[in-house]
């Protein structure tokens, strides 16, 4: 029995050993100063979050929200000699349904008269809690502004997002992609888009975070 006992007992020393020595998020130093990072996806997530500071305790700045099956993310050009501080969070939520949006033609950005439509609108007040499907946003609407500018509505179903985001797949892309993070409680955001999103599908998703990745640390070298 007290072999047995033992036995158990090495066996989970060793699980915990190999727990720690495969982190969830890695990163190596590709040049002098670029960093890659490489992770594993949580299983369920609607995608990661990556984040980077200059200081292991510092403010964290988003790099990028991945989609769910990406497990890689390359940081270029940065600062010589400077430490970098990475860290993923997966972050969960049920998107709404989709509304598909073709521009005119024209690159002109034409100066907002009265009220600035583009401003996000925080009226919201749902009663389901993200990890529910009932949570996700009704009532998606798109309004064609000008030739570059769409004003979304929605109704807020959420009651604990940490916030919405704006999700894009342009035409012929395969994934969508995070246009804009906003507040929790917003209902409204008008988007200035980008030149590949004249002909594209749009979603918003009440979101929250999950919880932090380990950290791992990069410092760059001379150029």
């Amino acid at each position: 029995m007290i072999g047995r006992v033992a036995l158990a007992g090495l066996l989970l020393l060793a699980a915990c050993g190999r727990e720690r020595q495969d982190p969830v998020l890695t990163s190596e130093l590709t040049s002098p100063v670029d960093v890659t990072l490489h992770w594993r996806p949580e299983a369920g997530a609607a995608g990661q979050v990556v984040e980077y500071a200059n200081a292991a305790d510092g403010e964290y700045a988003v790099l990028e929200f991945s989609p769910p099956a990406k497990n890689s993310y390359r940081h270029p050009d940065l600062i010589p000699e400077t430490p970098f501080y990475y860290r993923i969070r997966p972050y969960t939520g049920t998107a709404s349904a989709t509304v598909d949006v073709a521009l005119p033609p024209g690159d002109d950005v034409p100066e907002i008269e009265g009220p600035d439509w583009t401003a996000p609108r925080r009226d919201g007040g749902g009663t389901h809690p993200v990890a529910s499907p009932e949570s996700a946003a009704r009532e998606l609407e798109a309004e064609v502004k000008h030739a570059n500018g769409i004003l979304f509505t929605w109704r807020d179903r959420a009651s604990d997002e940490d916030g919405y985001l704006i999700e894009v797949r342009p035409a012929g892309a395969a994934d969508y992609r995070v246009a804009v993070q906003l507040d929790p409680d917003t209902t409204s955001y008008g988007v200035i888009t980008l030149p590949d999103e004249k002909a594209a599908a749009y979603r918003v998703r009440a979101f929250r975070f999950g919880a932090p990745s380990n950290l791992t640390h990069q410092r760059t070298g001379k150029v």
